[in-house]
């Protein structure tokens, strides 16, 4: 059984930083792309930032500049470091990866991990 297990989130005064982790395990095969996704209440799921296996990455334009999405192959991880936060960056922020498990391709993903930006 394939689980993608979030840390890191937090509470941050506006202009701090935090930094996201994102694990995936069990029966895994190959991970194709990996990201972070995020839902603020009231609001639908947004995309962060997502990286392919060979390094290409996207950017939500809302985040560009101040957040730096990264993975590890090797350990099937994927962090997103994430600098200048502001008010309206607080939300849960989920990891998502497409991947190869034992039952074949899908997209899975973690539980979400509270990140709040506030004085």
């Amino acid at each position: 059984q394939v689980q993608l297990v979030e840390s890191g989130g937090g509470l941050v005064q506006p202009g701090g930083s935090l930094r996201l982790s994102c694990a995936a395990s069990g029966n895994i095969f190959r991970v194709n792309d990996m990201g972070w996704y995020r839902q603020a209440p009231g609001k639908e799921r947004e995309l962060v930032a997502t990286i392919t296996s060979s390094g290409l990455i996207n950017y939500a334009g809302s985040v560009k500049g101040r957040f730096t999405i990264s993975r590890d192959n090797a350990k099937n991880t994927v962090n997103l470091q994430m600098n200048s936060l502001k008010s309206e960056d607080t939300a849960v922020y989920y990891c998502n990866a497409g991947l190869d498990g034992g039952s074949g391709y899908g997209r899975y993903w973690g539980q979400g991990t509270q990140v709040t930006v506030s004085s």
